[in-house]
């Protein structure tokens, strides 16, 4: 469920990320019955942080459209500083060799993104 609620003063500080400047925020609120996994993910972070809100943001990079398919979260995960990526249930973390395989990533969806053109345009 999404909706626009006041955030209590007590709180701004503790979500920053989330407070429109009216004192505002869109909260999409999520039940064990819905979302279980999400659910118990929240339960946990407030069990480590204190605090029950995750940010729910875009996928993307600037001048870049939004990650829509699992490739796409991985070029951007490769070639960004993003440390970790969240994948369906899988958590992928960098390492050293992401100093190698980055470069190779880049050079390989520029020249993707060069062949689709072609191929469209002709």
């Amino acid at each position: 469920m999404l909706l626009v609620k006041r955030v209590r003063p007590q709180w701004r500080d503790k979500i920053p990320a989330i407070v429109h400047v009216d004192g505002t925020a869109r909260v999409q609120t999520v039940s064990q019955d819905t979302n279980p996994v999400l659910y118990r993910l929240l339960k946990e972070f407030e069990a480590l942080t204190g605090v029950p809100v995750l940010v729910n943001t875009s996928f993307n990079v600037k001048g870049e459209p939004i990650v829509e398919t699992p490739r796409d979260a991985m070029i951007c995960f490769l070639t960004t500083g993003i440390d970790n990526l969240v994948l369906h249930d899988t958590l992928i973390s960098k390492n050293a060799l992401h100093n190698i395989v980055a470069p190779l990533v880049r050079v390989y969806t520029d020249v993707a993104t060069l062949v689709m053109a072609t191929n469209r345009a002709g």
